[in-house]
């Protein structure tokens, strides 16, 4: 069993982590980051990134490399988990994806269109024009010129409506017809992938808990070392869960419990958009219910029986 592709995707506390350790461990394999938060310097323990005792014991790819300063798109992941992923595969070895980003998922088994940023210029008119004939109207005018776009977006997202006029007012060519031609995915039947969607309760339970957790193993600190930098707020990283509840804290604006508290209400509602990205993105993907670590391993074996316990 060499040479394989594993995808792990799974909402922040749900145990990925652990599942990809322990599948590295039965074939061999490398982990390779999939979760935008854990690609920055910085933010381990607030990302949830792999310690010091699981990067001594598994080759780990793409964790902790880019500086906070600066904002990596999808395309510039896809490049890179697409680079790795290949030379792990060139040395005989498993390469085992895990993390939460549902973006980066989507890339690499769906590919990526290249699309040019809109100018401001062109964003602006056409909110404007939105504002002016209503939607009904900008739907037909849309159609015209993209009418896959058109019949795909549904009625009031005006953000995606306005997203696909964008494009085609700035590129001459349409959203569609962009998206049509993306490139980057693996090739068909080269992967097998898997998504951990434990029951509420106790996703949440666990996203309080761990926490909790990360505030006895240096939170506070990371977020404080942030701060002393002086990054734009627009910055990925400054965008971190209870990067901005921390540093409230540390400016004096609230006591800790109160911002450990919304700190936690943060991540359960991002778990909650996770889990729902991966039940419209990844409906076809096995499903690993259970919490236990014990009990998730033993779901993957019954996914994949070849691998040994």
């Amino acid at each position: 069993m060499t040479g394989r592709i594993w995808l792990i995707a799974g909402p922040t506390a749900s145990g990925k982590s652990a599942l990809g350790q322990k599948l590295a461990r039965a074939t061999g394999g490398e982990i390779v980051n999939a979760d935008s938060m854990q690609l920055y310097a910085g933010l381990r323990v607030l990302s949830a990134g792999p310690g010091p005792e699981e990067l001594a014991t598994t080759p780990h790819h793409l964790f902790g490399v880019v500086d906070p300063a600066e904002g990596w798109s999808v395309g510039k992941w896809l490049r890179a988990a697409s680079d790795i992923i290949a030379e792990i595969g060139a040395r005989g070895r498993d390469a085992i994806v895990v993390g939460g980003t549902g973006l980066y998922f989507a890339a690499l088994t769906k590919g990526l269109a290249e699309i040019p940023e809109t100018p401001d210029k062109i964003r602006r008119a056409t909110a404007t024009g939105f504002d002016v004939v209503g939607e009904a109207m900008f739907r037909r005018q849309l159609a015209d010129v993209d009418p896959a776009a058109e019949a795909r977006i549904s009625p009031g997202d005006r953000q995606r409506l306005l997203r696909a006029w964008e494009v085609y007012a700035a590129t001459g060519k349409s959203l569609s017809d962009h998206q049509a031609s993306a490139s980057g995915a693996l090739p068909a039947g080269s992967w097998t992938a898997v998504a951990l969607e434990p029951l509420r309760e106790a996703l949440y339970a666990r996203c309080d808990a761990r926490l909790e957790g990360m505030i006895a193993d240096g939170a506070l600190e990371e977020v404080a070392a942030l701060m002393a930098r002086g990054l734009d707020p627009a910055l990925p990283a400054m965008k971190a869960v209870g990067v901005r509840e921390l540093a409230a804290h540390l400016r004096g604006e609230t006591d800790l419990p109160t911002a450990v508290a919304a700190a936690q209400q943060e991540t359960r509602r991002y778990a909650k958009r996770q889990m729902t990205w991966m039940r419209g993105q990844m409906r076809d993907w096995p499903r690993i219910d259970a919490v236990d670590p014990r009990d998730q391993w033993r779901q993957l074996l019954a996914l994949e029986p070849a691998l040994t316990a």
